[in-house]
């Protein structure tokens, strides 16, 4: 689970919420429940523009309110963290998995439902397993 923390703050007859890791996300709703609901949209907003632009996806800090990313988001997440921290472009993970740049830039979109046996063969190209647990 990969989740990050959001600041909900009463403005007028809404609530206000921002994320400290990104400043670029600003949402509201009636209430707590509805500015948490879009938060968690906006935060995969947030992190599909930074990966489409090639900007750092920050490790979540601290807070008690968090915004919990799907699953599949988180995985391209890691995956993108992963290659950004050993210099790996695009094109380099294409050649490492053998595929076309295409089904790489679909692998890095958080709107595009990959499969998991293609997020495994991605995170093998740079050297990273995906380990699964439940409570």
């Amino acid at each position: 689970m990969l989740s990050y923390p959001i600041k909900l703050e009463v403005d007028d007859n809404t609530i206000l919420a921002t994320a400290p890791d990104f400043p670029e996300l600003t949402t509201f709703g009636d209430d707590r429940d509805e500015a948490l609901a879009r938060a968690d949209s906006a935060l995969q907003e947030a992190i599909a523009a930074r990966i489409h632009l090639g900007q750092v996806i920050p490790t979540p800090s601290k807070g008690k309110v968090r915004a919990i990313l799907p699953t599949l988001t988180a995985v391209k997440v890691m995956l993108y963290q992963g290659m950004k921290a050993q210099g790996i472009g695009k094109a380099e993970l294409a050649r490492r998995v053998g595929w076309h740049l295409p089904q790489v830039d679909r692998v890095l979109d958080v709107g595009h439902h990959s499969r998991l046996d293609q997020m495994d063969a991605a995170l093998e190209a740079i050297g990273q397993r995906l380990h699964v647990t439940a409570k």
